[in-house]
């Protein structure tokens, strides 16, 4: 590792200490919060679209999202460490085969639509999440009774 490399290492280390970068992929539908300097006044101005693709290496990673706002598609390349995003968050995970997703560019409606990725949970979870949950079973004899109950109210 050169020296370049070794300092860009531990300004994306202090970078990512600051905030908090989820892990997402093109296809997932992400809201980035982006801060907007209007006078004297700073504000939070929210981005929510189609991750559309990740490029980059290092501290130079940046990621385009893309929306549809009043019809028209509009289509914003963000640095993934620029100081102007106050925080990204995941809002729904997308299935997609591919790394680039330009080709969302000449869809539209029904076409465009990304299938959501439904995540399993490991066996383990699944074990421990059912242990958890205590299931009261009724006795036979009220089962029995609540029958008769309802045979009776049918027969009347």
């Amino acid at each position: 590792m050169n020296i370049i490399e070794k300092i860009e290492k531990s300004q994306i280390e202090k970078l990512q200490s600051e905030r908090k970068i989820p892990d997402f992929n093109p296809g997932d539908t992400i809201k980035v919060d982006v801060k907007v300097v209007e006078g004297t006044r700073e504000r939070l101005q929210a981005f929510e679209g189609v991750c559309i693709a990740r490029g980059g290496s290092g501290k130079n990673k940046s990621f385009t999202v893309r929306k549809i706002s009043y019809g028209e598609g509009v289509e914003r390349v963000f640095p993934l460490y620029s100081p102007k995003i106050a925080s990204i968050t995941v809002v729904r995970k997308g299935r997609v085969r591919r790394a680039k997703l330009y080709y969302l560019r000449d869809r539209r409606g029904k076409s465009a639509r990304i299938v959501e990725k439904i995540e399993l949970k490991k066996k383990k979870e699944l074990k421990t999440s059912i242990e958890k949950k205590s299931i009261t079973i009724p006795d036979d004899e009220k089962l029995k009774q609540k029958e008769e109950i309802s045979i009776k109210e049918k027969k009347v």
